[in-house]
């Protein structure tokens, strides 16, 4: 049954909420300026050109590069805002859409047949920002420019954070950093999953894992209970089996997998996940942006973790409970 009602809302969510972010103009907001453009991906034989928002903050020297990856069958319209709440505290984010499924070439952030040579592309992004020519260089200049901020160079240590399929897809690009890309992934301070979700093929979140589990890169996930929108809590479920770690982050304990979205959600989300809490959201919000703050200050603010005042306010209402692994 969870087989068919999943190709059931699969077909559902690829028929009729495949967005696609139309590029934009520098776009001013109260402590950030977003900024759309594209960026281009090998596929292939051939390139995508993905739309891609860059939210730029306040401060002229951003702590980090957040890269920011929506879910299968959603763009990066639906991260505004959590992108917003990075951008407030001071980080520069990236916002790529990427094809959710495509006919034949598996270039797609979910894995329906075998989308690895596609994510190490992905990966290249990163890996390769330091070069001038490379396609996130080039995207991060355009939006630059139209930010206003021509000649600064993006910052050198990042965050990689990913929401549903794309939790399973950026746990893999995390690795492929890693065995790729060394010199990239030592900037790498911190993988933020939101409410993973396994893809129906391969085992990419799995592969990301058994890499990473040995490192000191943190990993953390905020999830929402086991229910048919999050595949069963496949991707957390996941994370708690394959890294033997006290703490792994938090369950929203009547979160819906829409949390990560926030405002920026829409109803083909909510039709099948329900409704988000604003408690749930604000929860969620506060956990990503401030140990995101922590892994790239190597500082850990106390109330944000076990023991401190804000988690234990929740551990003790009930909001949340603790994730460690296995």
């Amino acid at each position: 049954m969870e087989g068919l009602v999943r190709r059931i809302l699969s077909t559902l969510f690829v028929t009729a909420c495949v967005l696609v972010a139309t590029p934009t103009t520098g776009h001013a907001a109260a402590t950030w300026t977003k900024a759309g453009t594209t960026v281009a991906v090998a596929c292939g034989s051939s390139t995508l050109s993905q739309a891609a928002n860059w939210y730029f903050p306040a401060t002229t020297t951003p702590k980090a590069l957040v890269y920011l990856q929506h879910g299968f069958s959603r763009s990066n319209a639906n991260m505004d805002a959590l992108a917003g709440k990075y951008a407030d505290a001071g980080f520069l984010v990236f916002a790529p859409t990427l094809p959710s499924s495509t006919a034949g070439n598996n270039c797609a952030v979910n894995n329906t047949g075998d989308n690895t040579a596609f994510l190490n592309n992905v990966a290249g992004w990163l890996g390769e920002l330091t070069t001038s020519t490379s396609n996130l260089a080039k995207s991060y200049t355009t939006a630059a420019g139209k930010a206003g901020r021509t000649g600064q160079a993006p910052p050198a240590k990042y965050v990689i954070a990913g929401h549903s399929a794309g939790g399973d897809a950026v746990t893999y690009i995390a690795n492929r950093l890693r065995t790729t890309y060394p010199a990239a992934f030592a900037n790498l301070k911190f993988l933020q999953l939101l409410d993973p979700v396994l893809s129906p093929n391969g085992t990419n979140m799995a592969t990301g894992l058994a890499g990473l589990a040995g490192t000191s890169l943190p990993i953390y996930a905020i999830s929402s209970p086991p229910y048919t929108a999050n595949s069963q809590a496949s991707g957390t479920t996941e994370l708690i089996k394959d890294v033997p770690r006290s703490f792994l982050g938090v369950r929203l304990t009547t979160g819906s997998h829409c949390d990560a979205e926030g405002a920026s959600t829409n109803f083909l989300c909510t039709l099948l996940g329900g409704t988000s809490k604003a408690a749930n959201v604000t929860a969620l919000q506060t956990f990503a942006v401030n140990w995101a703050n922590d892994a790239v200050a190597g500082t850990s603010t106390a109330i944000y973790y076990p023991g401190g005042t804000y988690y234990q306010g929740l551990l003790t209402a009930g909001t949340i409970t603790t994730l460690s692994g296995s």
